[in-house]
C-alpha cells in the first residue's frame, strides 16, 4: 500500500513540474530556462557539409565564403591523412564551429595481416602505385609455390622460398626486404607517400604473404606536408577577401 501511495504522489510531483510556468532567468549574464537550464541566447551552429575530397573543399570555399560568420577567420585544420576540417576561429565563447568536413575514401590494405596467394595478388593491384619494387613483390608472391611440405627457410631476418622460374623449373629465391611501396593512404589529389615494409612469406599449408609496416608511420607527416601544400597553393590563387582570412595547419 505504500508503495502505491508513493509511486502516486510521484506521478502528482511529476504533473506539477509539467505544468510549472517556463521562467527565463539570467545567470552571469546569460540567458537561460528555468526548467532545464538551457541557454538561449547562444548563437546556432551550422551543421558541418561533408565530403570526400579536397577539390570539393576548396569549391565551397571559393563558392560560398559568403557563409562564413561576419568578420571571423577560417582555419583549414588537417587531422589527419585521410580527415580536414574547416572551422571558424574562437567566438567569444571559446568555441569552434565546423562548416564542411572532407573524409577521404582509400583502399584498406590490411598491413599485419595473412593473405592467400590470390587474395594478396588481388590487394597489391588495388591498393598500390605501380612501382619497380611492387612487380618485385608480385612476381615472387604470384610464382612462390610450396616444396615438399618443409617450411619456408626463415632466420628472422630474411627468408627463402620456392618460386616457379620457367614452364618446370623451379629455384630457391630470397625474399626481398624491406621493400619500398606506394599504398593509396590520402587524398587522390596529393602525392601518395612511399614508405617501407617488411615482406613475408608464411608456410600454413599454402604459400601466404603479408606486409608489415617499417618506418613507424613516418608516412602520416609527408601526407599531411602534401596535404598542406595542395591546400596553400590552391588558396593563394583566391579572391584577397577569402585568402587573407584563411589560415592553414596539420
Amino acid at each position: 500500500m505504500l508503495e502505491g501511495l508513493k509511486a502516486a504522489l510521484e506521478h502528482v510531483e511529476g504533473l506539477a513540474r509539467e505544468n510549472e510556468k517556463t521562467e527565463v532567468i539570467e545567470i552571469c549574464g546569460h540567458t537561460y530556462a528555468n526548467k532545464s537550464l538551457k541557454r538561449y541566447d547562444n548563437t546556432d551552429k551550422a551543421t558541418a557539409l561533408e565530403a570526400s575530397s579536397l577539390t570539393a573543399l576548396l569549391d565551397y570555399i571559393g563558392a560560398c565564403y559568403e557563409e562564413f560568420p561576419k568578420d571571423t577567420d577560417m582555419i583549414i585544420h588537417i587531422v589527419n591523412p585521410k580527415r580536414v576540417r574547416l572551422i571558424t576561429a574562437l567566438d567569444a565563447e571559446r568555441t569552434r564551429e565546423c562548416l564542411f568536413e572532407v573524409n577521404a575514401e582509400v583502399n584498406e590494405f590490411r598491413f599485419g595481416h595473412w593473405y592467400d596467394q590470390e587474395a594478396f595478388m588481388i590487394e597489391l593491384q588495388a591498393n598500390f602505385q605501380s612501382s619497380e619494387d611492387l612487380e618485385l613483390v608480385q612476381k615472387m608472391a604470384g610464382n612462390v609455390e610450396r616444396k615438399n611440405d618443409q617450411s619456408y627457410a626463415d632466420d628472422g631476418i630474411s627468408q627463402v622460398a620456392v618460386m616457379t622460374v620457367g614452364a618446370a623449373a623451379k629455384a630457391d629465391v630470397k625474399v626481398p626486404n624491406p621493400v619500398t611501396l606506394v599504398p593509396y593512404r590520402t587524398f587522390q589529389e596529393v602525392g601518395q607517400p612511399a614508405s617501407a615494409f617488411v615482406f613475408r612469406v608464411g608456410d600454413k599449408g599454402e604459400p601466404t604473404f603479408m606486409l608489415q609496416e617499417a618506418q613507424n608511420g613516418l608516412w602520416r607527416n609527408e601526407a599531411v606536408a602534401n596535404i598542406k601544400a595542395y591546400l596553400a597553393q590552391a588558396v593563394s590563387h583566391m579572391q584577397p577577401n577569402v585568402r587573407d582570412h584563411i589560415t592553414i595547419i596539420g
